[in-house]
């Protein structure tokens, strides 16, 4: 396996990481600052932790733990709009980044699984 900073679903994600933390930089709303930027930091860092923790079995585990935290974060982006933290333009292009990652970690976990047999 590769690198994990070579992986598109890193890059992408590291790119999500850095605009959830650009929209949140001034929210006084610390719980939900906290939890949007804990739930964006999670999808990039378990991936990272996937790639290089050796077995297919353990990278698949982490990858589904990453795409469950895509799914907090485009539901949270839904509630910001809601909160008026984030406009509807921007939360629709973060949801359908979130999209394409969940798209490239199944990918990966279907090869993966590939793999084993």
């Amino acid at each position: 396996m590769s690198k994990f900073e070579t992986l598109r679903i890193w890059q992408e994600s590291r790119q999500i990481v850095n605009e959830i933390y650009a929209i949140f930089k001034t929210s006084k709303d610390f719980s939900f600052k906290d939890q949007i930027q804990r739930a964006s930091i999670s999808i990039i860092n378990n991936i990272a932790e996937g790639s290089e923790s050796g077995t297919d079995n353990l990278n698949i585990r982490y990858l589904h733990i990453a795409k469950g935290s895509c799914a907090e974060v485009k539901s949270m982006l839904y509630l910001s709009e809601d909160f008026g933290f984030c406009n509807h333009s921007k939360a629709e292009e973060l949801r359908e980044k979130l999209n394409t990652v969940i798209f490239g970690i199944h990918k990966m976990i279907h090869y993966l699984k590939e793999q084993r047999q």
